[in-house]
């Protein structure tokens, strides 16, 4: 036992190790004038960057046998010319670059390995993208063969001290930028705002940021490298039902079968304003095939389908939020959901309001996001097999019914009348205090064994009872 207990201590503190990076966006307030500096140098960067994108493709079969920090030498050497490398091989194409563009004359050295770095990635993701093709690995039969973007649309990568510079407080900013003429310092840039300010966090560690510059905004991209600290353990989690009507119904369950506390979260109005949209689509679409009598053109109803998709991430977004601020508020450190991964609408004729519905349930983004961001404070998150979890009564009464009116609604089979939603949410965490308790699988659903010649029933919050009294 005591070998036991030290070995998963090594592994907690071998994962506690492992960081995450977080990108928080950097709001510059910059004047107009050096707006369009910054937009300048975004442009110079990427006049840079084309020629090395060509000249990396070329070359891709020696440079794809190298490691990489090989590979930006090697690069580098067929490029620029010093005294060790008089005679660089590919020279005569940037002193034709160069009539062209000034800027490159003195392009700086950061921000030209920065470059190079990006120039090899695109080549490989284009390298890698098309030999996939070429086995058959494609989303569609007939999708065409990838194409090598030379003139792409990267952001240059800022090194600290050489093109970027903080103050001490991070209130300002200096960036190193190409002014026409000259590259030179662009001081005192006020920073509005600092995203989530995940930079203040204790062992937080900021990395090379990238200066995204056009015509709607100028801002940093700023990548943070976060340790986190595990949450405390804790004799309850926080179990989360996602539904059609109710997106999430969460409840505090503990080890013992103990509900602690519940909630519903259901952001009404966002969902009322996509379904809307729906609406107005499919109005539309009727029109338009009893009209013309053909198929719908590419491209019908772009604009609403485009808000119909932001206002679900927006929704995704906000309920996940909810999620865990519920978890901390009881002190839970691990999150339950139900496996849905697989799951398939069966309901719902085709083409109908219904169908779309099904269509738009964020479930997968609502837990991507959920996982995301409880990681990111040191939590968990666990799936449960999801199989009887909302048609068994949480107190072991057995399957029960629905009511038509009021599909939430469910009576069990000792007549009492209870919300479906949050009976299956009792269950699902319920089920992962089994597997816990039991050392099994979280896939499980049954209580005992196969073998055993007691009636087998789903795992459910009185399942917990009956292992307490135990």
């Amino acid at each position: 036992m005591v070998k036991k207990k030290a070995n998963k201590q090594v592994k907690r503190k071998k994962v506690q190790k492992e960081s995450n990076i977080r990108t928080d966006i950097w709001t510059l307030s910059m004047t107009q004038e050096q707006r369009q500096l910054a937009i300048l140098t975004v442009a110079e960067y990427r006049h840079f960057l084309k020629p090395l994108v060509l000249i990396g493709y070329w070359n891709w079969g020696k440079l794809s046998q190298l490691t990489s920090n090989e590979r930006v030498n090697t690069l580098e050497r067929l490029i620029h010319k010093t005294a060790d490398n008089p005679n660089p091989k590919y020279h005569w194409y940037f002193k034709k670059a160069i009539s062209n563009h000034p800027s490159q004359r003195k392009f700086p050295s950061y921000l030209r390995r920065a470059a190079i770095q990006d120039a090899l990635g695109i080549v490989s993701s284009f390298i890698t993208r098309c030999d996939e093709w070429k086995k058959g690995e494609r989303k569609h039969r007939h999708d065409k063969p990838p194409k090598l973007t030379s003139m792409c649309k990267s952001y240059p990568a800022l090194y600290k001290g050489q093109q970027v510079k903080y103050h001490s407080s991070f209130a300002y900013i200096e960036l190193k930028i190409w002014n026409g003429t000259d590259w030179v310092w662009m001081e005192n840039i006020p920073v509005r705002k600092h995203g989530k300010s995940r930079h203040t966090r204790v062992g937080a560690k900021l990395l090379s940021p990238s200066l995204i510059a056009n015509k709607r905004s100028v801002h940093l991209s700023m990548p943070v490298e976060i340790s986190p600290q595990f949450l405390p353990d804790s004799d309850y989690v926080c179990a989360i039902d996602i539904g059609i009507n109710t997106t999430a119904t969460c409840s505090i369950v503990g080890k013992d079968g103990t509900v602690k506390a519940r909630k519903f979260i259901n952001p009404a109005r966002d969902i009322d304003r996509r379904d809307q949209r729906k609406q107005r689509i499919a109005t539309k679409s009727k029109l338009t095939r009893k009209i013309t009598n053909q198929d719908l053109p590419k491209g019908f109803c772009q604009g609403l389908y485009r808000k119909s998709k932001n206002l679900n991430k927006h929704i995704a977004q906000t309920v996940s939020k909810a999620i865990i601020d519920f978890a901390l508020e009881h002190k839970v450190s691990v999150i339950v959901f139900e496996d849905l991964s697989n799951w398939k609408a069966k309901g719902g004729k085709h083409r109908s309001l219904q169908k779309q519905r099904f269509h738009q349930w964020c479930k997968d983004k609502l837990v991507e996001l959920t996982i995301q961001k409880f990681s990111e404070l040191g939590g968990k998150v666990s799936k449960v097999n999801a199989k009887y979890t909302s048609r068994y009564a949480f107190d072991g009464s057995g399957e029960v019914r629905r009511s038509n009116k009021k599909y939430s609604q469910a009576r069990f089979q000792n007549g009492k009348q209870y919300n479906a939603d949050l009976s299956a949410s009792y269950n699902i965490g319920a089920r992962y205090w089994y597997a816990v308790l039991t050392n099994s699988k979280f896939t499980g659903v049954w209580e005992g064994r196969s073998s055993s010649h007691t009636l087998r029933t789903p795992v459910t919050l009185s399942t917990l009872w009956k292992l307490s009294q135990a």
